[in-house]
């Protein structure tokens, strides 16, 4: 018999397969994956994953009860299922934003709620900051507001102190005399013509993201970042997105936050998170008053951390029975 003062952690929903596969055609040469599992009834829910670059996976469609929500994930410009591969080419934020707009309408959703982490939070941000009427609320994890010293910290100098062995492998590619702006160092070689060139920088920026993700070492982590498909998105889209401030204004996400005001949102943040440290997140949860934060005292930036499941799957739970 259990305890009763035993708190269960809540694990990802079992493994569902896509009803329904689209191809959404937007600015030449993109054309965007989308597809959508559950219960087509359901709660409009938009996964909106990482990076940018990173693509969605299929352990994505778990955060949520297939028989409550209308589960759609899409993979970004140039990630995962969409065409052409890890191409820059009329790839920006605002590019992003409108093509979020543009599955909503091809779907035919009124309002829907967004799910992100990390860029994921980033995008949803600046989406309901942009089209408040269409969003029912917000579940955001690893708070990304694409700061300059947030850049700073994981690409040139912060997160470097406390993984000093990682950060020997991320610093390899780059000549030490260019090493003094490593986020353009990285974008002249994953811009480059050279395929060897480029697809080394890619694993070598990748690998440090992913081993540093975790609070705990996961190998499962590590190799999904470095495998090479997945390598190539992430370094050359992530790269380009820095090297031009992320297509957004200082400060931006903070300024505009008052288009949240209406919007019920949900904040998981791990302590230990170093990709994207807590104070982001602090600083989002007061500039937004309808917001709830949740810090998770023993995990790291990734979704697959056990107190991080817990916490977003008992956070779409709640929405489900608010919503219905």
């Amino acid at each position: 018999m259990q305890a009763a003062d035993t708190i269960v952690m809540r694990d990802l929903y079992p493994k569902i397969k896509p009803y329904a596969t689209h191809t959404v055609a937007v600015d030449e040469p993109h054309q965007l994956y989308v597809e959508e599992s559950g219960e087509p009834d359901g709660i409009p829910v938009l996964f909106v994953h990482g990076g940018p670059g990173a693509g969605c996976s299929p352990y994505h469609r778990c955060f949520f009860n297939p028989e409550k929500y209308r589960i759609i994930l899409f993979d970004q410009r140039g990630s995962g299922h969409s065409r052409p591969h890890a191409t820059l080419e009329n790839n920006t934020t605002q590019h992003l934003v409108a093509d979020i707009e543009a599955i909503r309408e091809h779907l035919g959703i009124k309002k829907w709620l967004l799910f992100g982490g990390s860029w994921g939070s980033t995008l949803s941000l600046v989406y309901a900051e942009t089209y408040p009427e269409r969003v029912l609320g917000l579940i955001l994890r690893g708070i990304f507001l694409c700061r300059p010293h947030e850049i700073k910290w994981f690409y040139q100098e912060g997160a470097s102190h406390i993984f000093p062995d990682y950060w020997e492998e991320y610093l390899k590619p780059i000549p030490e005399n260019e090493r003094d702006d490593m986020v353009a160092a990285y974008y002249q070689r994953l811009t480059s013509s050279n395929e060897l060139q480029r697809m080394s920088a890619a694993k070598a920026w990748s690998k440090w993201e992913g081993r540093t993700s975790t609070l705990h070492p996961s190998k499962t982590v590590v190799d999904h970042f470095s495998e090479p498909h997945n390598a190539l998105s992430l370094a050359r889209i992530e790269c380009h997105y820095f090297t031009h401030d992320s297509f957004l204004e200082p400060n931006q996400i903070l300024r505009d936050a008052n288009y949240l005001a209406d919007i019920p949102g949900v904040i998981v943040q791990g302590r230990y998170d170093v990709v994207c440290p807590m104070q982001s997140a602090w600083d989002l949860y007061h500039a937004w008053p309808n917001a709830v934060m949740q810090i998770i005292p023993d995990a790291g930036h990734s979704a697959l951390e056990t107190g991080i499941i817990d916490a977003l799957v008992r956070a779409t739970d709640d929405l489900a029975r608010r919503l219905s």
